[in-house]
């Protein structure tokens, strides 16, 4: 047996591989076992405290903390063996790359719960609906970041000339840049709308010819559901660059409307037009006390009175347009007022 276990592979005894392969198993089964013991007790303990921070910081944490113990457990496993001058400096550098992998997890998940615990909850109770869609941007571009730098870290550690790599990236990211130029150009544009935040999502606006309500706000573009319903992509970078009406922020609706009285109607019964107009819009419960009525016009065929009122925010136009126009039609009937339309007079001569 001792023989056996004496025998000599690759620089290192049959009980050297044993002592080393052992090394690796209890390595992973203490993994194990701290992972268990963190899901049966330590979560248990954290769950009764009144601090939600702990919960999901163990929840974040476990994966990479055992994920360390088995790659230490390996390292100093192996370093048992005798191994040849290239095999140390291939696992040595593994070794680095997976730790600074292993670190850039750990930031990663480390700012995944301070957000979850106390950026998410203020993001969810805010009125605004940009911050909504702005907060997983910022997640993605923090974790892409700390990514970023541990592969630059992780190759340096490995021996490869960051700077030529770098050098290499910069000129193909400026190819890339000038071959997608249009994509750059909305992701411009639509960090100037999550900045400048000319509307929400829901808001109604017109832009680029469109009248519609904002449905969602990405990356690469904007999309508008128009008032017959239809979906409308339009690219940020017009958007931003767009004159925006944004008709959900009016503080009410202006209406304007001409009234063309016949030429047989007298000065009398233009005043009593003009006041029955004003208390019509008075007594609509959705139109603000602010009403101008005035005797504007002598058209061709009609005694043009202009009707303004403004109806509130938030009470519905069409509704609100309807009773005030049936009301008119009533009153007016009911006065005799009589409404113009476009006539000719035509005189013969007989010979």
């Amino acid at each position: 047996m001792n023989e056996l276990l004496g025998k000599t592979f690759y620089g290192n005894t049959i009980f050297e591989w044993m002592v080393a392969a052992g090394g690796i198993l209890l390595s992973i089964l203490i993994a194990k076992t701290v992972y268990w013991l963190i899901g049966h007790f330590i979560k248990k303990i954290t769950e009764n405290t009144k601090n939600r921070f702990d919960d999901i910081l163990v929840d974040m944490l476990e994966e990479p903390i055992v994920f360390t113990m088995i790659i230490t457990g390996i390292w100093y496993s192996l370093h048992l063996l005798r191994l040849s001058d290239l095999v140390e400096s291939i696992l040595a550098k593994s070794y680095y790359v997976l730790i600074i992998f292993t670190a850039a997890w750990v930031v990663t998940r480390l700012v995944d719960a301070i957000l979850e615990t106390y950026l998410v909850p203020y993001v969810k109770e805010s009125e605004g609906k940009l911050d909504d869609q702005l907060l997983p941007i910022v997640r993605k571009g923090f974790k892409l970041s700390v990514w970023a730098i541990a592969i630059i870290v992780a190759l340096d550690n490995a021996g490869y000339d960051v700077k030529a790599v770098l050098a290499s990236l910069g000129i193909g990211g400026l190819a890339l840049a000038l071959a997608a130029k249009d994509t750059v150009a909305n992701l411009f544009g639509s960090f100037t709308i999550f900045v400048d935040k000319p509307f929400v999502v829901g808001d109604r606006v017109k832009v680029k010819g469109y009248d519609g309500f904002v449905r969602e706000v990405g990356i690469r573009s904007t999309r508008l559901q128009t008032l017959d319903g239809r979906m409308v992509t339009i690219p940020n970078q017009f958007v931003a660059n767009e004159s925006i009406i944004n008709v959900t922020s009016e503080p009410s609706r202006k209406i304007t409307m001409d009234l063309g009285l016949t030429y047989d109607t007298t000065p009398q019964k233009m005043e009593q037009a003009m006041q029955t107009l004003r208390q019509i819009a008075q007594a609509h419960p959705n139109v603000e006390e602010k009403i101008v009525t005035a005797f504007t016009e002598f058209l061709d065929s009609a005694l043009n009175i202009r009707f303004i009122y403004y109806i509130k925010k938030g009470a519905p136009v069409f509704d609100t347009q309807n009773d005030i126009n049936m009301e008119i039609l009533r009153n007016f009937n009911d006065l005799g007022l009589e409404f113009a339309f476009p006539t000719h007079t035509v005189y013969t001569k007989t010979a």
